[in-house]
């Protein structure tokens, strides 16, 4: 239950023991030191640990909470801990995620599950835990956050799982915000391109197990810091979508107009040794 000591917001984010999740606990915590309170969650609890404690040592007010988002029950109970604790949610980040990369002929009969069990986390994880969260965001008039991909924007080649995950998740924030107008809930859905993190080597590869590499160029990677501050700066202004490239913001409307050339581009941003032949 809430308690008058309660910070002034309090946040949940899952996918929070690495990357972009764990850097925006981080920004948080620096930003807002002692008015915030962070409910972290992912899978593993040994790293979401760690990330309360570099949190909670800049000031912020940690609850640390093992979820499994493509578990719709461990999903309402992260929500209900979090209630349960502090009694309100002001915002909800739906950072959790896994990347893939492999060519669809590729992908056998027999392990085309591991597509659903994608979908189960960048979807519906996102879904269930939204869902979940709502009654108390629109107490609070709080903000919503989905972080998804330029994959959710143009269809990448060797990325048919992921970017149709993405993709699902695109419409569905678009068409929640309309329906949370009225509400004062806003929904901001951000679209990283190639990001320096860990989710790269933990990416699927056409047998459903990690591939240990992305399979895209990384020259022109933007680093986790600028982009977990992209991410913020839109949930702060109550942003509908932050595209974070150039190449991104270009392709989006262009693909309109000269979509073989957008194909082309997003062709080009394959490795060599992943291109379709």
């Amino acid at each position: 239950m809430r308690t008058s000591d309660t910070p002034a917001q309090v946040i949940v984010i899952t996918g929070a023991s690495d990357g972009i999740g764990a850097e925006m606990a981080r920004q948080i915590a620096q930003k807002h030191g002692s008015n915030v309170a962070l409910v972290l969650a992912s899978r593993t609890e040994t790293t979401l640990q760690s990330v309360a404690a570099q949190c909670s040592a800049l000031g912020a007010t940690c609850l640390v909470v093992p979820t499994d988002v493509s578990d719709p029950a461990q999903c309402r109970a992260l929500i209900a801990s979090t209630a349960d604790r502090f009694g309100r949610i002001d915002g909800l980040i739906n950072n959790a995620g896994i990347s893939a990369q492999a060519l669809f002929g590729e992908v056998r009969a027999n392990d085309l599950g591991w597509y659903e069990h994608l979908m189960r986390i960048n979807l519906w994880g996102s879904v269930w835990c939204t869902h979940a969260a709502l009654p108390y965001l629109q107490s609070s008039r709080g903000r919503i956050v989905a972080v998804s991909s330029l994959a959710g924007l143009i269809g990448v080649p060797g990325r048919t799982a992921y970017s149709a995950s993405k993709f699902a998740m695109t419409g569905f924030f678009e068409a929640l915000r309309a329906e949370l107008v009225g509400a004062g809930v806003s929904v901001t859905t951000a679209f990283p391109g190639v990001v320096l993190t860990n989710i790269r080597s933990h990416g699927l590869n056409a047998a459903g197990v990690a591939a240990g590499s992305s399979g895209l160029k990384e020259d022109k990677a933007m680093g986790v810091e600028e982009c977990a501050a992209l991410i913020l700066k839109g949930m702060q202004q109550r942003d509908r979508e932050v595209v974070m490239t150039a190449p991104g913001k270009v392709g989006r409307f262009l693909k309109l107009l000269w979509p073989a050339a957008v194909e082309r581009m997003a062709l080009n941003a394959l490795k060599d040794d992943v291109k379709p032949r």
